[in-house]
């Protein structure tokens, strides 16, 4: 597994953190624009490395390789590695590179290297930043003015296409001979579109006769 994990690549950053024990003390992050990451104690250095044994101030700890980043090793570190979903192990000899009087290692794609001294140690990895954004090429312009063409078309194709006083008034219109139309089918369901007509005296007779025997109520009432 970790010799699938060791293949590099050269268009990323790097991005260092810092432990005291378990606590989390610093963090930075480099852009793949640097060729070399330089430390020392101090705080206007570009790492600012304290309590490690550098051999030399500025100390070269990164350096970019045609096959990723390598990584120099200060004197007095343990150094360790793991991939992704691994422990950390110690770096085999056999992959440890001696030239110069510098101890070095490459750091792998999806590999973590731990560089412990003491109560300190120093986790590096490839940062997750591949590349920065560029400036704006010709096709770019290109496609903003596509963009804001359609953005300002749109309130424009709204005062066109929208509502004029005469296609308002076809609405209204329609709307209304729609609830026309609407009230006749209910009317004529309930049996109210027969037109009326007077009644005849045969059925005011009739109506008389049905109405049951006559009653004759006397005109004048006395009250004691």
């Amino acid at each position: 597994m970790l010799t699938r994990e060791m293949s590099t690549k050269a268009d990323g950053g790097l991005y260092f953190e810092l432990y005291w024990g378990e606590n989390l003390a610093e963090a930075w992050s480099y852009g793949p624009e640097l060729a070399q990451v330089l430390a020392a104690p101090d705080e206007h250095a570009p790492l600012p490395l304290y309590g490690f044994t550098l051999p030399e101030e500025p100390f070269l700890m990164a350096e970019r390789t045609q096959n990723g980043w390598r990584i120099h090793l200060p004197p007095k570190v343990l150094a360790e590695r793991k991939a992704r979903g691994t422990l950390f192990a110690p770096v085999p000899s056999e992959h440890l590179v001696e030239a110069q009087g510098r101890t070095s290692v490459v750091l792998g794609e999806g590999t973590t290297l731990r560089l412990t001294e003491g109560q300190l140690s120093l986790l590096v990895q490839p940062s997750v930043v591949k590349e920065r954004v560029g400036p704006l090429q010709w096709k770019d312009f290109g496609w903003l003015a596509i963009v804001g063409m359609l953005f300002l078309s749109l309130p424009l194709g709204f005062l066109l296409a929208g509502p004029t006083p005469e296609r308002a008034a076809e609405n209204n219109a329609r709307a209304l001979q729609q609830a026309a139309e609407k009230e006749a089918e209910r009317r004529k369901a309930m049996g109210l579109d027969t037109p009326m007509r007077p009644i005849t005296d045969t059925e005011r007779a009739q109506q008389q006769t049905d109405a049951g025997p006559e009653l004759h109520v006397p005109a004048t009432f006395r009250v004691r």
